[in-house]
């Protein structure tokens, strides 16, 4: 049985940086033995069959053919299409009624205890505001992501020590979603 994913690549294409080329990757995804291979933006999200069913296996295994291909290493996250949609249905925020880009999913690579987030002051963020989900974190942000001094707060790399994060505006959520359905 064959299982669709979305490959999440954190930190491409940005400013000149890790140059993926979406043609590129969509060829190595095709290279693992993968099918149905799309990218969507130059962001680094591609969706893709497989017949493993295992997300972490499949993650390291394209991990391991980015840097072996562009010479550098690219944190992935996989994710089936299920549980995106999971994701999605779950937001505790109004997503219908916001702009793709007030609201944001921060996937986790692991799931982290909230107390590791008990050092922000969530009242002197508002109001923006984050909610965790499974392996997510809701981030509602009603005056976009770069004037959100709690999204600049979050990135704190000491928050998320040993966890790959990546985040994508709920526009990108929802095409994700349509893009994986079985």
């Amino acid at each position: 049985m064959t299982t669709r994913y979305a490959a999440l690549l954190r930190g491409i294409n940005v400013g000149g940086h890790k140059k993926v080329p979406m043609a590129e990757l969509r060829q190595l995804l095709t290279d693992l033995g993968h099918g149905d291979v799309a990218t969507y933006l130059q962001s680094g999200n591609a969706v893709f069959t497989s017949d493993s069913d295992d997300e972490n296996a499949t993650c390291a295994a394209l991990e391991r053919a980015i840097e072996q291909r562009f010479g550098f290493g690219v944190d992935c996250l996989v994710r089936s299409g299920p549980y995106l949609r999971t994701v999605a249905e779950a937001c505790p925020f109004p997503a219908a009624s916001l702009e793709g880009k007030q609201l944001h999913a921060i996937y986790l690579s692991k799931p982290v205890d909230p107390e590791r987030l008990a050092s922000i002051d969530a009242a002197a963020y508002l109001p923006d505001e984050f909610r965790f989900g499974d392996r997510v974190l809701y981030l509602y942000v009603p005056n976009g992501l770069g004037r959100s001094k709690l999204a600049e707060a979050l990135g704190k790399p000491s928050l998320f020590k040993g966890v790959v994060t990546t985040s994508r505006n709920w526009n990108t959520v929802v095409k994700l979603v349509e893009l994986t359905r079985e």
